[in-house]
């Protein structure tokens, strides 16, 4: 296919701008620019269509079908990947409905909103949405992919919370989507990422969560060793109420970064737990004993602050990412490990998390979803910051630690840890059986493959 669509004139444009309630920007027009979180994204789109509805995003599509064009989505910017010339980019950023019903526990969110927005809505009530472990993240796109968040292990994961699905499929129609109306559909929108439909509102349960026992202990470099192998040891027998996850952390020296974070290695054990304060305390303290903490901030906290366990950075950078599930982390795994971002290494990765999982994730609350890899132990996640000097040497150095863990990887990934649109890597995040079924509800709903772009399963 070409680039840029063909035979679409003056008219046509002016068809679909007066065919929706939103704005239609072309690359030449303010407007147009589209940021991600990931900045090395690149997103250069035909068009970029500002919805103001779920009847805006229908238009889209239709216009796309009609134009052999596809149709990307865009939310917060998070998880994006790339689009060219021949592609339409929907925003969603103005789908800004947050309401909640204390009386049944839910929230209604629209396709823009922010997790945190919905946190603060709901603490009102001393409720709490299952939000990760970034409350800057999008709603809608978050729990396309199932999503796990800090009480994982107690609560399991937050697509199983999801009630409804309001979403617009490839064939241009607006549905509304639950156990009890196209549950094929609602079965795979919880999971299945972008491949079935664009996410215009959903409707999601709350839990009456008001404040947890939880926070972060960071601990000097020369302490990783040590940690890493105490960490290890304490997690082989963790009560479901605790959830935890460790990540070796290479802070740059700027502003937002606390100093004795900035600059060098440090290890973070990360803790969240659902039991009573004293129970919880008692079930960490021998994480705090390993060594002298260089930042305690692990208490009783409320959920509203939540976000603070990870302190995930809020700027767009440019990332490069890559990840994988494991089956556990014996000692050879350990040692491989600290072989590649060790004390001793000069590695130029920011963040190699490990997410103890097991628990409530292991188990499918409620109707059946896409997400897969429920009997993975623990969630790798490797990150590193695409920024001079150290721009080139990144993807190698990621590649080469994945590669070297691999011998305990399960095969499989998270479709929101994966951030790829590489067909491999998506089918991965996958069994057989869930992939193929995936593949055969895209193709009935979106045979001429509008929306076959970004991380889909086709």
């Amino acid at each position: 296919m070409t680039q840029t669509p063909t035979g679409i004139d003056q008219a046509d444009i002016a068809g679909l701008r007066a065919s929706i309630r939103g704005n239609v920007f072309r690359p030449s027009e303010e407007g147009y620019a589209t940021v991600s979180f990931n900045a090395s994204v690149s997103r250069r789109p035909w068009a970029v269509v500002d919805a103001a509805g779920s009847d805006d995003v229908a238009a889209a599509v239709a216009f796309a079908a009609a134009n052999d064009m596809t149709v990307a989505v865009h939310a917060t910017g998070h998880g994006a990947t790339p689009t060219d010339g021949r592609s339409l980019l929907v925003r969603t950023g103005a789908l800004d409905t947050c309401e909640i019903d204390p009386s049944t526990r839910t929230a209604r969110v629209g396709a823009g909103v922010r997790w945190q927005q919905v946190i603060e809505a709901a603490a009102q009530f001393g409720l709490a949405p299952l939000c990760g472990s970034a409350p800057g993240v999008g709603v809608a796109g978050f729990l396309s992919g199932g999503g796990i968040g800090p009480l994982v292990r107690s609560v399991g994961v937050s697509s199983d919370y999801v009630r409804a699905i309001e979403m617009v499929t490839g064939d241009g129609l607006v549905r509304r989507v639950s156990a009890d109306a196209d549950p094929d559909l609602f079965w795979g929108c919880r999971g299945g990422k972008a491949t079935l439909g664009i996410v215009t509102e959903l409707e999601i349960e709350l839990l009456p969560i008001a404040e947890f026992y939880g926070g972060a202990v960071y601990f000097d470099g020369a302490d990783v060793p040590s940690v890493l192998a105490a960490w290890q040891r304490w997690t082989q027998d963790l009560p479901r109420e605790a959830s935890t996850s460790i990540a070796l952390l290479r802070l740059p020296d700027m502003p937002g970064v606390p100093p004795m974070l900035a600059g060098k290695l440090t290890v973070a054990v990360r803790y969240a737990s659902v039991a009573d304060p004293d129970t919880a305390a008692s079930t960490f303290a021998p994480m705090r004993a390993v060594a002298t903490p260089i930042l305690d901030a692990v208490g009783t906290m409320p959920y509203a602050a939540v976000g603070m366990i990870h302190a995930d950075p809020t700027d767009p950078k440019p990332a490069y990412e890559n990840g994988m599930l494991l089956s556990g982390l014996p000692d050879d795994a350990v040692r491989t490990l600290l072989d590649h971002v060790g004390p001793e290494v000069a590695s130029p990765l920011l963040l190699v998390e490990l997410r103890l999982l097991g628990g409530a994730f292991a188990e499918q609350r409620g109707p059946d979803s896409a997400v897969c890899h429920r009997d993975a132990a623990l969630n790798m996640h490797v990150v590193g910051v695409l920024v001079p000097p150290i721009a080139d040497i990144v993807p190698g150095h990621a590649d080469r630690l994945i590669g070297d863990m691999s011998a305990w990887a399960t095969g499989g990934r998270l479709p929101n840890f994966t951030a790829s649109a590489d067909p491999e890597r998506v089918r991965s995040c996958y069994d057989e059986e869930t992939a193929a079924w995936l593949a055969a509800l895209a193709l009935q709903h979106d045979p001429g493959g509008v929306l076959a772009v970004g991380q889909v399963v086709r």
